[in-house]
């Protein structure tokens, strides 16, 4: 079984341009945690999910580190978390979007593909054709047809 055999064709996706605003609207909207990002030839050039969003708005503590003769300290966060909240929503996507994304091609087999979401921990995989956005497959995606034959 083929990657272009389990995958779903309606991929829910948002644009390098859009604001967090939009993926999160997205987000509740659609019941989704998480979306290829895409520049206008439908290249996935980023992918943001709820965990990108969670690292921003959660509280970042001061970190302290040194050696023998010096000792350095990076300031956390001095303001609430609402404020935070309200920071993030104008900012465009690709600020908080991870940029080195997963994929696999159309052709993968099911095999592989299994072997990339569980060695990776990630829940989504965006399926390419030639370099371009063509689907998206889950860790639900591959249970479902690995075992509905078997079951």
């Amino acid at each position: 079984m083929k990657a272009s055999d389990i995958m779903v064709c309606q991929v829910y996706k948002v644009k390098e341009t859009d604001s967090v605003r939009a993926v999160i609207e997205k987000f509740i909207e659609r019941r989704i945690s998480g979306l290829p990002v895409v520049n206008e030839r439908n290249e996935v050039v980023a992918y943001i999910s709820d965990g990108d969003i969670m690292r921003y708005i959660g509280k970042h503590d001061d970190y302290v580190f040194g050696s023998y003769f010096y000792m350095a300290v990076i300031k956390g966060d001095n303001e609430e978390f609402q404020e935070r909240v309200r920071r993030l929503l104008p900012l465009n996507v690709m600020q908080i979007a991870k940029k080195k994304v997963v994929s696999v091609d159309w052709e993968e087999d099911i095999e592989e593909i299994a072997a990339i979401l569980g060695k990776k921990r990630i829940k989504k995989l965006p399926v390419l054709r030639q370099g371009v956005l063509v689907g998206i497959i889950s860790r639900g995606d591959v249970i479902r047809h690995t075992f509905e034959a078997i079951l």
